[in-house]
C-alpha cells in the first residue's frame, strides 16, 4: 500500500475530484497550513487533503456560548474533534490541488482548489501547529456498464435539473456542453444534486463508477418525484457547492 502524507482540511461538505473548493480561511490552524502550502514551489502543486466531518465542528469554539455559556474555548490543530480525531472524520476523502492562495493584510487567506483524486485516510497527526493524514490515494475502476450507465443518469439529470427550475420558478442552465466521461459525470452530478452530507459521502466512497452512477440514476427519479409533488424548494445553485467560512 502506497500512501501520502498530506495536511488535513475537514469541512462539512464532500468534495470530489473535478470539483473547484473556494475557502475564505480565518482560523490560525488552517492559516498555518496554507503558509506551509505557500513555500511549495510553483511549479508543483500544492496539495491537501479534504475529508467531509462525521462528528465534530468545522469551525472551532472561540468564545463561551450556547447551549454553555461556561464552556471554554478550544484551541490547537484537532479543536472540535475530540481526543480521537480519525473518528471525527469520514474514512475517504478527496485530494485537492491549491491553484491559487491569496494572503490579506489581516492574515486570512482566500483559496481556489481543485479536487483530483480519492483518498482513504488512514491515520491523523495532530502533533504540528495542524493536522496531517496519511493517506492511500484510491484508484477509479469504471466498473461495469459505465458508459452506459452515465448516458442514462444524463438524461435524468436533465430531466432533475428541469423540474428543479420549474419548482423554483426561475430557469437554469440545463448545461447543454455536459460532459460524457462517465467519471466526470458521475462527480459532477453527485455535486450537483442537492443531497444531504451522508449521501453525498456514499457517492464519494462508491468502489467503481458504475455503481455510483447506478446510485445517482435512483436518486435522480426518486429527487426529481419528490420535486414533482413539492414545488416550493429553498434557495440553493444547483451547480456551486458549499464555501466554507473557514
Amino acid at each position: 500500500m502506497t500512501t501520502v502524507r498530506l495536511p488535513l482540511f475537514p469541512l462539512n461538505s464532500v468534495l470530489f475530484p473535478g470539483l473547484v473548493l473556494p475557502l475564505n480561511v480565518f482560523e490560525e490552524r488552517y492559516r498555518a497550513m496554507l503558509r506551509t502550502l505557500l513555500k511549495t514551489p510553483e511549479d508543483e502543486p500544492r496539495r491537501f487533503a479534504v475529508v467531509a466531518i462525521r462528528d465534530g465542528h468545522e469551525v472551532a469554539l472561540s468564545a463561551p456560548g450556547m447551549p454553555d455559556p461556561t464552556a471554554l474555548p478550544e484551541v490547537g490543530p484537532s479543536a472540535g474533534f475530540g481526543p480521537d480525531p480519525v473518528r471525527s472524520f469520514h474514512a475517504t476523502g478527496c485530494v485537492a490541488d491549491a491553484a491559487t492562495i491569496r494572503e490579506h493584510e489581516d492574515g486570512t487567506f482566500e483559496v481556489l482548489a481543485t479536487g483530483t483524486t480519492r483518498a482513504r485516510l488512514v491515520s491523523v497527526d495532530a502533533s504540528g501547529p495542524f493536522l496531517t493524514a496519511e493517506l492511500e490515494e484510491l484508484p477509479e475502476e469504471p466498473g461495469d456498464g459505465a458508459g452506459a450507465l452515465a448516458e442514462g443518469v444524463l438524461r435524468a439529470f436533465r430531466q432533475y435539473q428541469k423540474r428543479l427550475a420549474g419548482a423554483r420558478e426561475r430557469s437554469l442552465s440545463t448545461g447543454s456542453d455536459l460532459p460524457d466521461e462517465p467519471s466526470v459525470v458521475s462527480y459532477l452530478v453527485a455535486a450537483a444534486m442537492m443531497l444531504d452530507i451522508p449521501t453525498k459521502q456514499r457517492l464519494l466512497q462508491a468502489p467503481d463508477t458504475a455503481s455510483r452512477l447506478r446510485d445517482e440514476l435512483k436518486l435522480l427519479r426518486s429527487e426529481t418525484a419528490i420535486i414533482r409533488n413539492l414545488p416550493s424548494l429553498p434557495a440553493s445553485e444547483l451547480t456551486r457547492g458549499r464555501t466554507s467560512l473557514n
